[in-house]
């Protein structure tokens, strides 16, 4: 199970879809609010939306899966492996630091960086600067979040354009954001909790938000006990589009032995 991050839909993973289907059966889901499904107002929160990935594989009885959580889609999936581990044999994280992590450590050099997670949390005006401009919005974060900024383009970057510019795409991808309040309270909760089964967290080592700014092997280690790592160098914020075949390659090394 696959679940993409922002700024994208489960397009993001076109490279690693191929090569995991010679062995496993693979389920790539636009998470809640994003690409092709509903856009509700409410249900954002991360452990609601582990719920609808739980009941999405009710739906198709599948009682356990390896889950790969890309940004945003690692939240989902962090907040999975805790509310639900009976039901996920081994996690991979992308790129991502947990949201309590990011607020706890957050400092004026952080919140500069961090600046979006501030903007997208303002009702509405993010909707009404936005709108007609999706391609303008989505141009800057692809290009200044990648090693190469011309990595999205082309078809590629008119998917993503395509899907942001549906009605509600930006409202659900904003209240993705917003429900950080009600994310980190989780997070806190249960925040002496560590993830119990295999977990690879790998990121762009060039990346600034994350591989610069953050001890990503000391974050990961206070979130899980059985732990590999990996920086990738030469690469941003979305190693799966800017370095398919060595996260192909990883992917593949750390799912050998998952039967399914």
């Amino acid at each position: 199970m696959l679940l993409h991050g922002f700024p994208e839909t489960s397009y993001a993973w076109r490279f690693q879809i191929p090569e995991l289907a010679k062995k496993y059966r693979v389920i790539v889901p636009d998470l809640r609010g994003y690409g092709e499904t509903d856009k509700p107002s409410s249900g954002y929160d991360k452990r609601t939306m582990a719920t609808d990935l739980r009941e999405l594989m009710r739906a198709l009885n599948l009682p356990k899966i390896a889950l790969v959580g890309h940004d945003r889609g690692a939240r989902v999936a962090t907040r999975f492996a805790k509310d639900h581990p009976e039901a996920v044999d081994r996690l991979v994280v992308m790129d991502n630091v947990p949201t309590r992590i990011v607020g706890r450590e957050l400092d004026a050099a952080k919140a500069k960086g961090y600046w979006f997670f501030l903007f997208h949390l303002v009702p509405d005006l993010p909707e009404a600067l936005i709108a007609g401009r999706e391609h303008i919005w989505l141009r800057y974060y692809f290009s200044d979040w990648c090693f190469d900024p011309l990595t999205i383009q082309g078809e590629a970057f008119d998917t993503y354009v395509k899907a942001y510019r549906a009605p509600g795409a930006i409202r659900g991808a904003m209240e993705d954001y917003r429900a950080n309040a009600t994310d980190v309270a989780q997070d806190n909760a249960d925040a002496s909790v560590k993830i119990a089964c295999p977990v690879m967290s790998l990121w762009g080592r060039d990346f600034k938000l994350v591989g610069e700014m953050f001890d990503m092997p000391r974050v990961w280690a206070e979130m899980a006990s059985n732990l590999v790592t990996h920086a990738i160098p030469e690469c941003g914020h979305l190693p799966h589009e800017e370095k398919p075949e060595e996260i192909n390659r990883l992917l593949i090394n750390f799912l050998a032995d998952w039967k399914g």
